[in-house]
């Protein structure tokens, strides 16, 4: 009995899925605004690649 009052008041496993959930959503934030990021930055490439092959041409 006074094993499970133990077990019952202890906290920690509790605090600790708590930083992972919060992890997590760290975590799918960068995720999302890399993504976006990303999308923005490979249209600048492509138009510098675009740009450059035009200047090659002439």
């Amino acid at each position: 009995m006074r094993r499970m009052r133990r077990l019952r008041s202890d906290k920690r496993g509790a605090t600790a899925i708590e930083y992972g959930l919060i992890a997590a959503l760290i975590a799918v934030a960068i995720i999302s605004s890399l993504q976006k990021l990303g999308g923005g930055a490979n249209g600048m490439w492509g138009q510098l690649d675009s740009d450059l092959e035009d200047a090659m041409q002439q």
